[in-house]
């Protein structure tokens, strides 16, 4: 019997690598006929270092991030996906993705792009990526290349490589 992925899950976060494993997700989505779930996680903590917080702030990434995921839903209906839903969550990513939501929604893949921090962020927080593959209790797939199988490019700061509706 072939394995089926019924529940996949792609955590997106508006990075070069995120885009990747969003697209990779897609088709791997189509072929198993499965649902696909986009997540976007608010991390808290980046609120609690600015002084004059308010929840003004909050609501304002929060509906920039509402325009982004609805279209990156948009996009995947128009590659023949018609089972795909998204959700903004707050806290911590790597908790959010690599345990609390996959086990929330009866998650059986997850799909993530390989880490987009430098050496330097990477040994002071870890990588969100590094952690879902630690913890998960499902598959975990690290997008480390594009749909052709090419190694993605190292530098994520291309303005190219960003979700473009009018462009798909």
């Amino acid at each position: 019997m072939l394995q089926q992925y019924k529940r996949v899950l792609v955590a997106i976060d508006g990075s070069y690598e995120a885009e990747l494993a969003f697209r990779k997700a897609v088709e791997v989505t189509k072929r198993n006929h499965a649902h696909l779930f986009l997540l976007h996680v608010i991390d808290t903590r980046a609120f609690q270092n600015v002084s004059s917080f308010d929840s003004a702030m909050v609501e304002q990434v929060t509906e920039t991030q509402k325009q982004t995921m609805k279209e990156y839903v948009e996009i995947a209906k128009r590659a023949g996906l018609t089972d795909v839903s998204y959700e903004i969550e707050y806290g911590a990513p790597k908790t959010l993705i690599g345990r609390d939501y996959p086990k929330a929604n009866d998650i059986d893949l997850i799909m993530i792009g390989a880490t987009g921090l430098n050496a330097v962020e990477r040994l002071l927080i870890g990588s969100v990526t590094e952690y879902v593959t630690r913890v998960a209790n499902c598959d975990v797939l690290v997008v480390r290349t594009d749909l052709d199988n090419k190694p993605a490019l190292i530098d994520s700061k291309h303005p190219e490589s960003h979700i473009n509706p009018e462009n798909d």
